[in-house]
């Protein structure tokens, strides 16, 4: 059985003239971990992927795998592999030549490379579809192809740059299933770029907030996601209420609010507004200090006790329900 690798960077600096996209920074890949880097569009986790890939030159720092310096190494013998954001696969070969391609380069005889490419097709469902161009497949067909041509070269690590960003909604849902139990069977290091919250605590192990060509906050999806550290990555993050009371600023989850009177409560406020969202109604209210609020309520819970627009109302949490930001 082949060693798995940790991926390292150390220091790892990209510059573009005199714009820094990513500022020295530092992270360590567990082997077999399913990692996302998340963060709005220009923060440099793009950047950040193409370099580990050796598709952008790394400026200072390191790029490491199984503790060998790969920075300056070609694409081809990092030990990498990348799933570009378009696909990009050829539109006048066929599937299972696309899926081969990156042997043919290699010398690899036909009998071979198409033998690989079967075996890789197999993994992702797409052997029936061998023989079709890619203007003839759906999205999530086009993408399981690119995924059999990065996986073919046996990988020590998957790079992936927001491979559902194409697909419509229902598909993306049902693709991010799918890659997450496709890192389960093969149990390699995948690393996600994707600025979509969900997308990244639905898939990660863990996660790497970048904001401001830094990393903010990184770790275990769950322990993030609970307790975020500055109001960047609790805003980020979604679901959390970045609120300033006496105490300090701190995030509340959105769930953890409760409605209640004014007297007495944490915070007045005034809702603005009331968006019914199937099981859950999100209720948004005006509060102190130019501010806004959304408390998650079950349709029961609303229902039970309907609140209206312009309505004067208190919002309150239990101690542990606040976690104090660093800003």
């Amino acid at each position: 059985m082949r060693q798995k690798l940790d991926l390292e960077l150390v220091s790892l600096t990209k510059r573009y003239g005199g714009t820094i996209a990513v500022d020295a920074i530092s992270y360590h890949f567990y082997a077999g971990t399913y990692a996302c880097l998340l963060g709005p569009s220009g923060c440099g986790k793009s950047s950040t992927l193409r370099m580990i890939a050796g598709h952008e030159t790394v400026s200072d720092g390191a790029v490491t795998l199984g503790g060998r310096d790969i920075s300056q190494l070609p694409p081809a013998k990092r030990g990498t592999a990348m799933m570009f954001q378009n696909y990009a696969l050829f539109p006048h070969l066929t599937v299972r030549d696309n899926v081969a391609f990156s042997l043919r380069m290699q010398g690899v005889d036909p009998a071979t490379r198409h033998a690989r490419a079967g075996e890789m097709l197999e993994l992702v469902d797409m052997t029936s579809l061998a023989d079709r161009l890619p203007a003839q497949l759906s999205g999530g067909q086009q993408q399981r192809a690119a995924l059999a041509r990065a996986l073919i070269t046996k990988p020590d690590v998957l790079l992936l740059d927001e491979p559902l960003s194409a697909l419509d909604p229902f598909l993306r849902i049902r693709m991010r299933a799918e890659l997450k139990k496709l890192q389960r069977e093969l149990g390699i290091t995948f690393v996600h770029v994707t600025h979509g919250q969900d997308e990244a605590l639905a898939l990660a192990d863990e996660i790497v907030v970048m904001n401001d060509a830094r990393i903010e906050q990184a770790g275990r999806t769950r322990a993030v996601f609970e307790a975020p550290k500055t109001a960047f990555v609790a805003r980020f993050l979604g679901s959390h209420n970045v609120v300033s009371i006496p105490e300090g600023l701190v995030a509340v989850r959105s769930d953890a609010l409760e409605i209640t009177s004014v007297d007495g409560a944490k915070l007045p406020g005034t809702i603005t507004n009331i968006e019914y969202q199937g099981t859950h109604v999100a209720l948004t209210a005006a509060v102190p200090g130019a501010q806004e609020v959304t408390a998650l309520l079950s349709d029961k819970d609303f229902f039970g006790n309907p609140r209206e627009l312009g309505e004067a109302i208190g919002l309150d949490w239990e101690a542990e329900a606040a976690h104090a930001l660093a800003g």
